[in-house]
């Protein structure tokens, strides 16, 4: 149990250490897909999106802070379904199904980042 929960928490913290990284590395981008999208203040905000998934991702490899850290996460991926993925606004068929391909994916995300908060909260109740 205990390898397989160490690969389990690798594969899942390594998307939000790699995106995290993006946030900084790809600032520019990121920023500029952000006001596209009608984020106000993505300046401000691509680097803090991006601190916060550093933190959530780091917390669930290393299993420390982890209701905190599952927490950050969670809220940043149903923040990001909702603000950046936003399918019921797209006309375009081909655009709408991309977009609510990474909507659902955030939300699952965002009950996997749930799932790790309860185990740490009550490791009794992993099975």
């Amino acid at each position: 149990m205990t390898a397989l929960f160490w690969i389990g928490r690798i594969l899942f913290s390594m998307l939000f250490i790699a995106s995290g990284l993006n946030h900084f590395t790809q600032r520019q981008a990121m920023t500029a897909y952000a006001e596209a999208k009608g984020l106000a203040a993505a300046g401000t905000l691509v680097p803090l999106t991006g601190l916060m998934l550093l933190a959530g991702g780091l917390s669930i490899l290393f299993w420390t802070w982890v209701d905190v850290g599952a927490w950050l996460l969670a809220l940043f991926l149903f923040t990001a379904a909702i603000r950046m993925h936003a399918f019921w606004k797209e006309e375009d068929p081909a655009v709408r199904q991309v977009e609510m391909a990474q909507f659902m994916k955030n939300v699952a995300l965002a009950g996997a980042s749930i799932v790790f908060y309860v185990l740490y909260q009550w490791p009794e109740l992993a099975i």
